[in-house]
């Protein structure tokens, strides 16, 4: 077998088991948004199918298996199909460059726990973010459901409004770091060199775009319930629906590892070089994986936590914050990153 046959190899295991994590976590998110709904409100939440209610997540996922398929008659069909393939596609697509974990070697082969190191991975990540609105705003117009399509135009506004404040608060990292490698960034971060301590202005520009982004509350105004009956999926069934499920707990996942790597210094943890010295380098860096979930599960819990605690804002509300508050702080926060930069290189 030669080189270029155990890197392609090597590199479709590493696809599928990142797309198969990825779709595990988002099935197992919608268990422990339930748990933690359940225990924030002081009661017990999914108990019945299996030990703990662990099985809901499966039963959840047959239930939309064998629901009815339906398709409004009055729909653009082929559209309607492609709605939650989109969003599924780029929920999936970005955990593609995201380094996941340092090098590990074993049997003489060196495991890169990434996919694809690209040299311009937050670019990447923006763009494919931008495509996801797609997904949105072609399943509310395609439903023929003026609920639908208001949610759809909701989605799309707000999700084009706070992309911009968050490319701008990603332009501050790149500023610091010189490179648009995610790779790069998460090694310039070793040795408690965390980015977030700083770029704490940025970070909480970024953190309040990523609840935005994924339409989480408060800014679930794209699916409110008491306005919009069920938003821009309102007409889909069986796993359609599913998939734009799916692909907000995966973006959700998605979203809580690009904050840990670019804020929280990925799989960098304290007393890391000490591990390398003393233990060896592969103990070292198979803890760093397990570090980097730590901090994952830690900002996913933070989305559940704000979901059961903030109310979702009005409509001006949430536009108001995203062009008159958070763009002009994260252009402001460029401009102090890069005085600070020419006053102490």
């Amino acid at each position: 077998m030669n080189v270029d046959t155990t890197y392609l190899i090597i590199k479709s295991l590493m696809v599928l088991t990142i797309f198969g994590i990825t779709l595990l976590i988002a099935t197992y998110l919608t268990y422990f948004e339930r748990k933690v709904a359940a225990f924030l409100q002081d009661r017990l939440g999914p108990d019945r199918a299996g030990p703990f209610g662990i099985l809901q997540p499966l039963a959840d996922a047959g239930k939309m298996f064998f629901k009815e398929d339906f398709i409004p008659q009055n729909s653009a069909k082929s559209l309607f199909i492609l709605g939650p393939g989109i969003a599924m596609f780029t929920a999936l697509l970005t955990g593609s460059i995201i380094p996941w974990g340092p090098q590990i070697t074993l049997f003489g082969e060196t495991f890169d726990f990434q996919i694809a190191d690209i040299n311009v991975g937050i670019l990447f990540i923006v763009g494919v973010v931008s495509i996801g609105v797609y997904g949105i705003m072609i399943g509310g117009w395609a439903s023929n459901n003026k609920y639908s399509l208001f949610g759809a135009i909701r989605a799309s506004s707000q999700m084009i409004s706070y992309e911009l404040a968050m490319g701008l608060s990603i332009i501050a990292i790149v500023m610091m770091s010189g490179s648009l490698s995610l790779k790069d960034i998460v090694a310039q971060q070793h040795g408690m060199n965390w980015n977030v301590f700083y770029q704490p202005v940025g970070f909480l520009i970024f953190l309040i775009c990523a609840f935005a982004e994924t339409n989480r509350t408060p800014f679930d105004l794209a699916e409110c319930e008491s306005e919009l009956i069920g938003g821009y999926h309102t007409e889909y069934s069986s796993m359609k629906m599913g998939f734009y499920l799916f692909a907000e707990y995966a973006n959700m996942f998605i979203s809580s590892t690009i904050l840990a790597v670019l804020y929280f210094g990925g799989y960098n943890y304290p007393g890391m070089q000490w591990m390398v010295d003393n233990v060896g380098v592969n103990p070292a860096n198979i803890l760093g994986i397990g570090v980097l979930f730590i901090k994952i599960c830690c900002f996913i819990f933070f989305y559940m936590w704000v979901r059961w605690t903030i109310p979702r804002f009005r409509y001006d509300q949430l536009m108001n914050l995203g062009w008159k508050i958070l763009i002009p702080l994260s252009i402001i926060n460029i401009v102090i990153t890069g005085i600070c930069i020419l006053a102490f290189k």
